[in-house]
């Protein structure tokens, strides 16, 4: 659904959102700890450690302690809890308030958070009129807090006045089921001992007998006292029995469990009108994304795996799915820019590889109406190098500032002999020209169409595709592929195939095609097998579901094309990878090559050159670049650099002079610059000029030690 915006009426610069309503139900597990104290009423959250969160709690500016102990103690769910008190200042604090009332907004699109204007209308009533009873306020009460959660009762029937029970208030709510709780269903709050303010009733913890004045029975004869609290007021003693209409069974002697149930079920409710992941992501990204970015986490759907080609290069292929696209509007023409920067590290942190990529969205009014139910998918594709590493994507959307994001461990294991991929489970294939550019999901001659949740139609196919790699002419003989498709969690066998490997024509990949229209609506699990001689040597699993729509909503796609695989380009990140795995032996060779194939790719040239340096070899450097100083448009600052620094570790002070005062004229001065400036002057006896130069760089950052201590030691001499 597309919907303007109020707050951005203005056509010229109206904010459209996408919104992509889910296809399946996901049931959600909440498992935090928590407990109803029946004795006091109060919900009591339990902390992990309870002095931890009183020192947190101590930190806390009294603004922010009231908002987090008194305004929103209710609602805020442990995760949210836990971020919100590891924040260290009051900067991030009032970014993440931001985020917490814009996660909740039922309504984005319009200027008004409406779950947040209702939140505080619900907070000012409790402390108005539920807080005079007691020395609490109102919002500490049984009933403010109810009143704070479920918002006012549908009905509320008072009994008041009568001799023989407390005075006690019979809350009804009906409409509710969204929230996961009865369609109907009461709650009684009653005045205990007849002084002080209205507690919420258990009908298993306190018992008809706690709402008469003048039972003296046996405590535990609850049947007993529901006969004679039936006998002064018939609809208060079924209440007494069960919080829930038609559930009242008098045969059981005491009352049912399901109403002390429903009462831990309306304590969780808040947790379940928010996916608090966001808090995490915040907390994660609060010192990455731009601050008008920090709130606006979108959830997304992601799916990663690599493939190989002929060539030996390996390459990491994902999909981004964020749940909602938000366009500019400009006339009739609708566009942002997704941002999307990515990083490889090694799983202990060591920075692999880093790119920018830009994805920018423009479409018509005709093409905006048509995408307007759709999914959107962000493909993307890059080489690397074997290893283990961990691999995240930021996604931001510029023109509403939204992002979000993609981490996951990736395994490339590079063994020699055979290899079998994890299969790829797509919706639709298509032929692709042979030998030509590089996509996401694009194996051998075929372009790969899937989306993350791995979620298909009765009435479409489903396409399994992997690539076995490294067989010989003897093993294709021998070999075969079995795939075995079992359904439910029992995982009961549902389908088998056995395909010879001679038979396949489209080696490494080979794709399976299983026809959906006689699965039932499940979830089902896919093994494929490599087997030998009827052996089984290789077996890697998928799981897919197959939904109970006839039809599914596709996405449109977004991706990039790379250049065929005999370009520069790809020894180029490979040369980068290994250079930042320390392989510099492999680095060099491979960025040798690449640089041998594009002469004139300074950027290349630079990646080459940072090798030469690190196995200090810097005469090379000046012979690799001089060409980029020599040009009339002038080079990279980080070219000119490289060339001073190189020429400096060779002794060559005087050229080094000359290239970094080339540096300074392109792009001005900075410390690094001036320091080794500064360097090449002492090197060749100018000193009163070294210490000019490096007092400028002090000017420009005081906070340099170091070099200080060379000023000092330069002027004693």
């Amino acid at each position: 659904m597309i919907k303007l915006r109020p707050k951005t009426a203005k056509i010229s610069n109206a904010i459209l959102v996408i919104t992509f309503l889910s296809l399946l139900v996901i049931s959600i597990v909440f498992s935090a700890e928590a407990s109803i104290d029946h004795s006091s009423g109060y919900f009591q959250q339990k902390a992990k450690s309870a002095e931890g969160k009183k020192k947190s709690k101590e930190k806390l500016p009294e603004k922010y302690r009231k908002w987090l102990e008194e305004e929103v103690v209710y609602i805020i769910t442990p995760v949210e809890r836990e971020i919100f008190l590891k924040l260290k200042n009051d900067r991030e604090r009032e970014m993440f308030i931001e985020a917490f009332w814009k996660h909740r907004d039922p309504v984005p699109e319009t200027e008004e958070n409406e779950f947040k204007t209702e939140h505080y209308k619900r907070l000012e009533y409790v402390n108005k009129y539920f807080g005079r009873e007691s020395t609490k306020p109102g919002w500490k009460t049984d009933r403010g807090r109810i009143y704070i959660i479920l918002g006012p009762p549908n009905d509320i029937q008072h009994i008041d006045g009568k001799s023989e029970v407390y005075n006690c208030e019979i809350w009804f709510y009906q409409g509710k089921t969204d929230l996961g709780l009865p369609a109907g269903f009461n709650l009684l709050f009653f005045q205990e001992k007849g002084t002080g303010e209205m507690r919420l009733y258990s009908p298993v913890n306190d018992g008809p007998q706690a709402l008469l004045t003048g039972y003296w029975g046996d405590p535990a004869d609850y049947m007993k006292a529901y006969e004679q609290l039936r006998q002064i007021d018939p609809i208060l003693a079924n209440v007494s029995l069960s919080l829930i209409p038609g559930e009242e069974n008098q045969s059981l002697g005491r009352p049912t469990l399901s109403s002390d149930l429903l009462l831990r079920q309306i304590e969780l409710t808040p947790r379940k009108m928010v996916e608090d992941k966001y808090a995490r992501k915040f907390f994660e990204y609060k010192d990455i994304v731009e601050v008008e970015y920090t709130a606006n986490y979108l959830d997304s759907d992601y799916l990663v795996k690599v493939s190989k080609v002929p060539q030996g290069y390996y390459f990491i292929n994902y999909v981004l799915e964020p749940k909602r696209l938000s366009v500019n509007q400009y006339d009739n023409r609708f566009m942002t820019n997704l941002k999307l920067n990515g990083t490889l590290s090694t799983l202990d942190g060591r920075l692999v590889y880093q790119y920018e990529k830009n994805y920018p969205v423009q479409m018509t009014e005709t093409q905006m109406k048509e995408r307007a139910s759709q999914p959107v998918a962000i493909y993307d594709v890059f080489p690397c190098v074997p290893g283990e590493y961990k691999l995240s994507v930021l996604l931001k959307n510029e023109a509403s500032k939204e992002f979000t994001s993609l981490e996951q461990t990736v395994r490339i294991p590079g063994r020699s002999g055979v290899e079998m991929s994890s299969p790829i489970l797509a919706y639709k294939i298509s032929p692709v020209e042979a030998g030509g550019r590089v996509k996401a999901f694009m194996l051998g001659n075929y372009q790969l169409y899937l989306q993350a949740n791995r979620v298909f139609a009765s009435r479409e196919e489903l396409a399994v595709v992997l690539q076995v790699h490294g067989l010989t002419e003897e093993l294709k003989d021998k070999a075969s592929l079995k795939f075995q498709i079992m359904k439910g969690q029992e995982q009961q066998l549902f389908r088998e195939k056995i395909v010879p490997l001679r038979e396949v024509d489209t080696l490494p990949e080979v794709i399976q095609v299983f026809p959906l229209n006689d699965f039932q609506p499940a979830h089902y699990f896919l093994n494929v097998s490599l087997l030998v001689n009827g052996h089984e040597q290789i077996t890697t699993k998928e799981e897919f579901d197959v939904s109970y729509l006839e039809a599914l909503p596709r996405p449109w796609v977004l991706s990039r094309v790379l250049p065929s695989l005999d370009n520069a380009y790809y020894g180029y990140i490979i040369g980068t990878q290994l250079y930042h795995l320390g392989r510099l032996a492999e680095a060099r060779t491979t960025l040798e090559k690449a640089v041998a194939a594009s002469p004139e790719t300074e950027e290349l040239a630079m990646a080459l050159a940072r090798v030469y340096v690190a196995q200090k070899e810097y005469d090379k450097v000046p012979a690799l670049l001089d060409r980029f100083l020599n040009r009339e448009k002038a080079a990279a600052y980080e070219t000119y650099f490289m060339v001073g620094q190189a020429l400096f570790e060779s002794g060559k002070y005087e050229r080094a002079i000359e290239v970094l005062d080339k540096a300074v004229n392109h792009y001005g001065t900075d410390i690094n610059l001036l320091n080794l400036i500064g360097d090449c002057y002492l090197k060749v006896g100018r000193k009163e000029e070294a210490l000019a130069v490096w007092q400028k760089s002090i000017e420009l950052n005081s906070e340099q030690p170091e070099l200080k201590k060379k000023m000092e030691a330069a002027k004693k001499h």
